[in-house]
């Protein structure tokens, strides 16, 4: 009962974290067409441009989708801000697999996030509360993931307090794989479309600040959850600005696939922390069911933890 408990909390770690939401290769000169004077931009340079122009917005509308194999399936929906520390709030719902499933059994399939510089807070349903002392909230401290997850729990940390739009493209360009698709239309906005592929455990190297040590757990764990790569398609608007991002990739529970849809840039956007009263921490909750602190947590919690350090992000 205790495993299956920390389970479910790990895995809310997961999703959440996947619906919030990271080295440039190439040249960044635009090239000039023989014969039409036209200059056509490196997707390098466009994507450099992208990364500046979505960072410099500060916040922004969001709606996602995310499905890992029958594990679940899941959508997200409100707003994020990251111009002094990444805050905001999402409504997350369970919509298909195992996950739902849970949630049903636990009242609701439906629940808010909360983001906040040091943390985020998910607020489940009345039978999680009546378990905690009439608690509604978890409060879960990116210094607490990084504790209890090992080394994909410090990834997990260090990707959840920069999984701003921008990040994506970063990761993209990090890949050193860009390519310029197209022209397309989304949802009703002229965009180009870019796309690439990311070496997940490079990338981890590149993009984060975890030690020798850290980085090579983290490897050998992607490495059981099957995940080696993961593509990434951009589409960017006139202003140069993210509009729509999709990632796949594969793994031993699955294909993992989200996509997220930007709107609204500079929408104002405020978070506070939940009543001290209302709320159970993440680190009290797993001292509760007799989780060691060493990084081991319980049956499945390294794989929901190093599947959302995949950067498979909003």
């Amino acid at each position: 009962m205790k495993s299956t408990t920390a389970r479910r909390m790990t895995l809310s770690v997961a999703v959440v974290a996947a619906l919030t939401g990271v080295a440039a290769c190439g040249s960044s000169k635009g090239d000039k067409a023989a014969g039409d004077g036209t200059i056509h931009v490196s997707p390098i340079a466009a994507l450099r441009t992208a990364e500046q122009s979505t960072d410099k917005a500060d916040s922004a509308k969001v709606r996602s989708t995310m499905s890992m194999g029958n594990l679940m399936s899941a959508t997200g929906n409100g707003a994020l801000a990251w111009g002094h520390g990444l805050k905001g709030n999402l409504t997350i719902t369970y919509t298909g697999g195992q996950m739902a499933e849970m949630m049903r059994k636990a009242g609701t399939t439906s629940m808010q996030a909360r983001y906040l510089p040091d943390a985020y807070y998910v607020k489940m349903g009345a039978a999680f509360a009546r378990q905690t002392g009439g608690k509604h909230w978890v409060r879960y401290g990116y210094d607490d993931l990084a504790k209890f997850g090992g080394a994909s729990g410090s990834y997990l940390k260090d990707q959840a307090q920069t999984s701003t739009p921008n990040q994506a493209v970063k990761m993209l360009l990090a890949s050193g794989d860009v390519k310029k698709v197209g022209q397309e239309t989304v949802s009703g906005v002229h965009t180009t479309h870019y796309a690439g592929t990311v070496n997940v455990a490079d990338l981890a190297g590149k993009s984060s600040n975890l030690s020798a040590d850290q980085l090579s757990a983290l490897r050998k764990q992607l490495d059981q959850t099957g995940i080696t790569t993961d593509t990434i398609d951009l589409w960017i608007n006139d202003q140069n600005l993210l509009v729509k991002k999709t990632e796949k990739a594969d793994t031993a529970k699955g294909t993992l696939a989200s996509t997220a849809y930007y709107s609204d840039y500079g929408v104002q956007v405020s978070a506070e922390a939940p009543p001290a009263g209302d709320t159970k921490d993440f680190k009290d909750l797993m001292k509760s069911l007799g989780v060691p602190g060493s990084g081991n947590t319980a049956n499945g919690s390294a794989t929901g933890t190093s599947g959302s350090g995949t950067g498979i992000s909003s």
